[in-house]
């Protein structure tokens, strides 16, 4: 790369992209340069970066929310790229898009090859997943997408807490959370290839915040829509309702009418998940509506959904959620307030 070249970024688009991501990238890369100085001296400069929109078709098309898009090219078509970012592709949480993508996943490989960096937002890392490029490698994306990765793709580590996987920058792949985190991403990307004071400037200019919690406090529960066993599919609508029994597992079982080994074992086929574990998801799954809507103290929140020890619930409650029953309750605090 010479060095007047401005480096080239290719966002690429799809009718599943959302709006959001697509045009909050393009707003941001594109305004990296005569922005801050124009809003801090009346000076606007050059731009920084050369931000283009890609898609499978040169034809204008409609993504998510029937907002038009005009790509700039159509893949192979950009030119030479130094790093592309695929936008977020909605699919369904239960459902991998096996063929779906296959010319755009071939694009991406080739891209890669050719020594772009590959980045992905949200569900953006799925297309990721489909090229092989994750086997053996971690990934962010977005936390409702865990259990489709656990299936669909047991070679790749899904971090559902994460906001920014890095780990394999080196080897050219960079991986978002769910949807926001494309403004992370886009202050990484600014400062790799413009500078770390660029990315400062940029945060200041659109009062960018980062994700420091991660995803965790802002994932709910999944459920599981494709348990197929009967007995077990019963036992998970019967512990929703009763997650504060006492000896739960048990009950389950009990209820099951299987032995307590055969039932643990097909809980765990059916689910992915020891039957304890799932206790303790449901119950602190109860336990984030109770911090969001009540006053109730941690110590009776504690107690309602099934724990006599607080600090355990504690405990429990951070591991799973990032942040403690406090800290939880005032991230919430305002935005129920306006309600």
């Amino acid at each position: 790369m010479t060095s007047d070249r401005r480096p080239r970024i290719a966002l690429f688009a799809a009718p599943e992209t959302s709006a959001s991501v697509l045009y909050g990238l393009y707003d941001i890369l594109l305004s990296v340069g005569p922005v801050w100085p124009d809003m801090t001296a009346a000076e606007p400069a050059d731009a920084l970066l050369d931000v283009v929109i890609v898609a499978a078709t040169a034809e204008p098309f409609r993504c998510y929310g029937n907002i038009l898009v005009e790509p700039h090219a159509v893949l192979d078509g950009a030119g030479d790229v130094d790093a592309i970012v695929v936008c977020d592709m909605y699919t369904p949480i239960d459902t991998p898009p096996r063929g779906r993508f296959l010319a755009e996943a071939a694009w991406v490989q080739r891209m890669h090859a050719g020594g772009a960096l590959v980045s992905t937002v949200c569900t953006g890392s799925l297309l990721l997943a489909e090229t092989g490029l994750l086997d053996g490698r971690s990934c962010a994306g977005h936390w409702a997408y865990s259990g489709l990765f656990s299936a669909a793709y047991p070679r790749i580590r899904f971090l559902p807490g994460a906001i920014l996987d890095l780990s394999s920058e080196r080897e050219g792949l960079i991986t978002a959370g769910g949807v926001t985190s494309w403004q992370d991403l886009a202050l990484h990307l600014i400062g790799r290839y413009c500078g770390p004071e660029h990315a400062v400037h940029t945060a200041k200019v659109y009062l960018l915040g980062g994700h420091e919690d991660g995803q965790l406090p802002f994932a709910a529960m999944p459920g599981y829509l494709g348990v197929e066993d009967p007995v077990i599919r019963g036992c998970l609508a019967w512990i929703g309702d009763h997650s504060e029994t006492p000896n739960p597992v048990s009950s389950m079982a009990e209820r099951s009418g299987l032995t307590p080994r055969t039932f643990a074992r097909r809980f765990r086929a059916a689910t992915g998940h020891r039957p304890m574990e799932h206790v303790h998801a449901v119950r602190i799954e109860r336990a984030r509506g109770m911090l969001e809507h009540g006053m109730d103290t941690m110590d009776a929140i504690s107690y309602q959904v099934g724990y006599e020890d607080p600090t355990f619930f504690r405990r429990l409650f951070r591991r799973t959620t990032g942040l403690t029953p406090a800290a939880y309750r005032r991230k919430y605090a305002g935005i129920l307030a306006t309600g």
